[in-house]
C-alpha cells in the first residue's frame, strides 16, 4: 500500500478567549462541541474534519493512557478556509449578516470558484470557498 494522505483531519486555532471563539465557531458552523474543557474545544467542521480551539498557552504535552501527545502552540496571522457549495454563497452571506459579521472581501477565481472573507473575534482571516478555487477543488 502506498503512503498517502487522505485529507487534513484537524485544524487548530489558538485562542486568547476560548469561550468567545468557541461560541463564534459553534454559531458559524451550527454545531455542538464533541469535546469541551478548560484547555480546548473540539468542533465537527464538516465531512470528518475537526476544528480544535485551544486556549493559547495551554497546549503543552499531555500524557494519555495511549501515549504522550506532544506540546504545540502558535501565533501570528492565521488564515483558514471552509469549503462550501457553490449554490450556498447567498445563504452564507445572509448567515454572516444575521451574525453581525462584516464581509471583508469577495473574490471570483479564474477557475470559477468564489470566496468570501471575514474576520473571527480574534482577527483571524476566515474564508468560505466554493469549488473552482484549486485544481483539486
Amino acid at each position: 500500500m502506498r503512503a498517502r494522505v487522505r485529507r487534513i483531519l484537524e485544524t487548530v486555532l489558538y485562542c486568547d478567549d476560548l469561550a468567545r471563539s468557541a461560541a463564534f465557531y459553534q454559531t458559524l458552523l451550527t454545531t455542538t462541541p464533541m469535546l469541551t474543557g478548560d484547555r480546548l474545544v473540539a468542533l465537527e467542521a464538516g465531512e470528518g474534519t475537526v476544528l480544535l480551539l485551544f486556549q493559547r498557552g495551554n497546549s503543552g504535552a499531555l500524557e494519555t493512557a495511549g501515549g504522550l501527545v506532544p506540546g504545540h502552540d502558535g501565533g501570528g496571522p492565521v488564515h483558514l478556509a471552509f469549503a462550501i457549495d457553490a449554490d450556498a454563497v447567498a445563504a452564507w452571506e445572509a448567515r454572516l449578516a444575521e451574525m453581525g459579521i462584516a464581509i471583508e472581501s469577495r473574490v471570483r477565481w479564474d477557475r470559477g470558484g468564489q470566496s468570501i472573507y471575514f474576520r473571527d473575534p480574534e482577527n483571524r482571516s476566515v474564508e468560505l470557498a466554493t469549488p473552482g478555487l484549486w485544481p483539486s477543488y
